[in-house]
């Protein structure tokens, strides 16, 4: 299982090498590895929701266009997925990508906005919500950290074996992508209101226009085939995920005074 990236759609914007570097020539060198040995590995990798960019389609189905990026993370995974087509076409690995819709849990990124929300509650800090410029809701399919394992669990023990050796493929491969969500989405505000009630503390709100820099509207998985073809049921609500985050945020960070790094 291949989950080594530089994720977040913002940083990007500063950084774009290390997106290339690790999301793109990352990938190839894995690839190149898994090609070569006897015998081929089966490889489960992520990819993310972000493929599916500008969509207004939703939920979105893995048969829904993928050719028009918000970000390049977005861009970079679309890229990988490519990637892996060819690998697999040429070569006979048996891939399948997973489409992460909006991880959270402890241990989490700290620079997701449920972790710095967090954390900038419990200093007394303002923290942003974002509105479209419609004055349309934001909201994303957050999906808690052990639904998303199982579907991990549940891409591995359903992998078929590659077809290749020597660095020549004999046969055609199994190459598939799942989208891992929670299917139902949740407006940002909502999510304030949630921690703002398990954190016992009033959040400084400052409603801000969601700005042009790679982040979208909306997110909504369809995972009628994960369901189907992995086993993939998530059982985790935001009320119930978030609330054993912040059990641990608490336990980890204290009542904010210790800095995030």
């Amino acid at each position: 299982m291949h989950l080594a990236a530089q994720a977040g759609v913002r940083y990007a914007m500063e950084n774009p090498s290390s997106y290339v570097h690790s999301n793109i020539a990352g990938l190839v060198n894995m690839f190149e590895v898994c090609k070569s040995v006897n015998p081929q590995p089966s490889i489960v990798w992520a990819s993310s929701s972000s493929v599916y960019g500008l969509n207004t389609k939703v939920p979105f189905s893995e048969r829904d266009r993928t050719d028009q990026p918000a970000s390049l993370y977005a861009a970079t995974k679309k890229a990988g997925e490519e990637i892996a087509h060819t690998y697999n076409h040429i070569y006979g690995l048996s891939i399948t990508g997973l489409r992460f819709f909006t991880v959270y849990g402890p241990w989490g990124r700290p620079d997701m906005a449920y972790f710095f929300f967090t954390r900038d509650i419990l200093k007394g800090k303002s923290i942003p919500i974002f509105e479209a410029a419609n004055h349309g809701t934001v909201a994303r399919d957050f999906t808690y950290i052990d639904d998303i394992v199982k579907g991990c669990l549940g891409a591995l023990d359903t992998a078929k074996n590659s077809t290749g050796s020597g660095g020549k493929k004999k046969g055609p491969a199994q190459l598939r992508v799942f989208n891992l969500g929670n299917t139902s989405p949740v407006p940002v505000s909502d999510l304030v209101s949630i921690l703002e009630k398990l954190l016992k503390v009033k959040a400084k709100r400052l409603v801000m226009k969601l700005p042009r820099n790679g982040d979208v509207q909306f997110t909504h998985a369809n995972i009628s085939s994960a369901q189907k073809e992995l086993g993939y049921k998530p059982t985790t609500d935001l009320q119930t995920g978030l609330k054993k985050f912040v059990r641990w945020y608490l336990s980890y960070y204290g009542n904010g005074k210790k800095n995030v790094q």
